[in-house]
């Protein structure tokens, strides 16, 4: 499959419902269907997006003109699998450019503040050893980690703590399961863990950098990856050993 249906992609992810990629951009949201990528739902430049669940995304970033949400979007929530967007909170407040959620709660930052939240609406402050560039948090929402210019921090308590683990200068990090995470370097050499972020090891090598990661247990078993580079989204089924191009239909 050639191209991207955006020129700024920022975030992708697998949706447990369909098994499909959704690529979050700044022209909205994608769908990789049987012929290729399809637009989903309202045009908003999606700066923060995270899957949650089956069809259960959040998002944050700024709507296009005559789309009827805050700008910027602060936390909103769908639950159709990104064809609609209910705004929760901090509407005309955050642009949460990192955002993840598990299903204990969900953390962002705006750039100011490191936040969470378990309902949506209310926000506890967390204190943040650095300034995040992309945040992921297992899916039972027990171990959340943090990429940065002066490496990566892991919690194990919400974020009420942070160490910084044994673990290269990742970019990207997303997790398949509550023990599985990879993760992709500025330069394109792709980690994996298999102790919740603890220790990391090379396991392949793109060549190239990347604009997104996403991983997820297969219907094998196996552990998924999708990355997205400058031209095209690309697919690994062993856990990041190896990648191809996405292929739908």
């Amino acid at each position: 499959m050639d191209g991207l249906p955006s020129s700024h992609v920022h975030g992708v992810a697998v949706n447990p419902a369909d098994g499909l990629v959704y690529l979050a951009s700044h022209d909205g949201l994608f769908r990789y269907g049987p012929h290729g990528p399809e637009r989903v739902g309202p045009v908003i430049d999606l700066m923060g997006f995270t899957v949650a669940g089956p069809d259960h995304f959040y998002s944050s970033g700024h709507p296009s003109p005559g789309v009827d949400l805050p700008a910027p979007l602060g936390l909103a929530e769908s639950t159709d699998a990104g064809q609609t967007w209910q705004p929760l909170s901090r509407g005309g407040q955050s642009d949460f450019h990192a955002l993840t959620a598990s299903t204990a709660s969900v953390v962002g930052y705006d750039g100011s503040v490191l936040r969470s939240t378990t309902d949506g609406q209310t926000w506890t402050e967390l204190d943040a050893p650095v300034e995040p560039f992309a945040l992921a948090a297992s899916p039972d929402g027990r171990v959340l980690v943090a990429t940065s210019g002066a490496g990566v921090y892991r919690s194990d308590d919400g974020g009420a703590t942070w160490q910084q683990p044994q673990a290269p200068l990742l970019q990207y990090v997303a997790f398949a399961d509550d023990t599985v995470a990879v993760g992709v370097t500025p330069d394109g050499n792709v980690a994996r863990s298999e102790d919740a972020g603890q220790t990391w090891t090379q396991v392949g090598a793109l060549g190239e950098p990347v604009a997104a990661v996403g991983a997820a247990r297969g219907p094998d078993g196996g552990v998924g990856v999708v990355v997205v580079t400058a031209d095209e989204v690309l697919k690994s089924a062993d856990g990041g050993a190896t990648f191809g191009p996405l292929t739908t239909g």
